[in-house]
């Protein structure tokens, strides 16, 4: 078996497969699952992801997936963070996102304690994602959720201490 890929890489492949999914680029995506799970599905990219030098529990599209329904337990109102986000956006301060995320993360974890910071910020910046994918899809591709993700030790550590990506949400 090759070496695994790095943590980064990863993240890489899992946030293009949420994007491709979010912004329409592969509708089969949306219909994957652990049951249905098929190499057919996939486009060149998200196939390389899935095959280049990682085990076979590694699919970014089933990852994506997990974290899709994440973001769903967040049931906040979004439309004036999202708001907010886009104005900073407009201005190129692109950090707007990752602040807001921390931020609503922060809040909704002190509320659930059981959740953990670390889960609400993967839920918060999924859902906050996805909504504004909704709401202002041209944004989305500005948003450097790799970077954020990659960033963020407490996530970074949560993730790998559960056995990395292929564990996350097991």
């Amino acid at each position: 078996m090759k070496s695994p890929r790095s943590f980064e890489e990863q993240t890489e492949c899992i946030v293009g497969a949420l994007l491709a999914d979010l912004l329409g680029q592969d509708e089969s995506i949306a219909f994957r699952s652990l049951e249905t799970d098929s190499s057919d599905v996939f486009d060149a990219e998200l196939r390389s992801c899935a095959t280049a030098g990682v085990s076979s529990t590694f699919d970014p599209a089933i990852i994506a997936s997990r974290l899709r329904r994440l973001g769903d337990l967040y049931n906040e109102d979004l439309k004036e963070p999202a708001q907010r986000v886009v104005a900073e956006m407009v201005k190129g301060k692109v950090e707007e996102f990752g602040a807001t995320v921390d931020s609503l993360s922060k809040s909704w974890s002190s509320l659930n304690p059981e959740l953990g910071y670390e889960r609400a910020f993967l839920a918060v910046s999924v859902k906050l994602l996805m909504y504004l994918a909704q709401k202002v899809p041209a944004v989305v591709t500005q948003i450097q959720l790799v970077e954020l993700i990659n960033g963020n030790h407490e996530v970074r550590g949560y993730i790998e201490n559960q056995g990395g990506w292929e564990n996350f949400g097991n």
